[in-house]
């Protein structure tokens, strides 16, 4: 069965979609924008659209139990992959070797006027290797 996950600490969205689910032992993270959780709106910057969704989605891992040393894989979209040097001085901040499987891809527009977003997959913290 799958369960929703949810955080207060993340803004909502308005779209028809679950923040995350877990299933089995899998969590499955839907794309996060950088909102600030507060406003709603969206940060700035790249740089800080780029922290503001890593935190939210460690906040989203941390809620069911898990955390960003079991991340599997994260998937990012750019409006501009010429800043990809910047995402990944970001990205090492938040994760530990061994980082997960990553693919990152170039889009013409995301929503909101957003520069980034991530979605993921991760194992929950209970899972026996």
């Amino acid at each position: 069965m799958k369960h929703n996950i949810s955080s207060d600490k993340v803004a909502q969205s308005s779209s028809p979609l679950s923040q995350g689910i877990r299933f089995k032992d899998f969590i499955f993270l839907s794309g996060q924008l950088g909102r600030n959780p507060t406003t709603g709106k969206l940060e700035e910057d790249f740089v800080s659209q780029v922290r503001r969704i890593l935190s939210n989605l460690r906040d989203l891992l941390e809620t069911s139990g898990s955390s960003m040393d079991m991340v599997l894989k994260t998937t990012i979209f750019l409006t501009d992959i010429r800043k990809t040097r910047e995402l990944n001085e970001i990205y090492r901040e938040f994760f530990n070797d061994p980082l997960p499987a990553r693919s990152c891809v170039e889009v013409s527009a995301l929503a909101n006027g957003a520069e980034a977003e991530i979605e993921l997959i991760a194992a929950c913290c209970n899972t026996k290797e």
